[in-house]
């Protein structure tokens, strides 16, 4: 098995096997339009282990991480962690620099609304 496969599938908590190809991920998604590669053929790509495609993919950073698809799917297959869990492995490969904890308040505005600070700590908790 494809390492990076694997490491999606452990992050994500995700079974992609589970897919019965109904595409009702893909028609919820706010964001279909602007994907190269549609939430229903993300969880076929993860299947078929071509992890190099998703990484390069522009699906990757315009999936809105709404979890409109993880609601709708029939089967708990759950495309948006899929995705989340890949933007994870690309950040890891790339060995990009975290913030601390301590480093975060100085960077944050008074304006900045609550539930961006959560979305981001549930993304980068990995």
């Amino acid at each position: 098995m494809n390492k990076q496969a694997e490491l999606i599938r452990e992050i994500s908590g995700v079974n992609p096997l589970k897919c019965m190809k109904c595409g009702k991920c893909s028609a919820s998604c706010p964001s279909y339009n602007e994907m190269d590669i549609k939430p229903h053929q993300f969880v076929s790509y993860v299947i078929n282990e071509d992890i190099e495609a998703l990484t390069a993919s522009k699906s990757l950073y315009k999936c809105l991480s709404c979890f409109a698809c993880v609601e709708r799917c029939p089967r708990g297959v759950k495309p948006g962690k899929l995705i989340d869990a890949a933007r994870q492995v690309v950040v890891r490969q790339r060995g990009q620099e975290y913030l601390s904890a301590d480093e975060i308040p100085e960077l944050l505005d008074d304006e900045t609304p609550q539930q961006l600070l959560m979305s981001a700590f549930r993304k980068y908790r990995r």
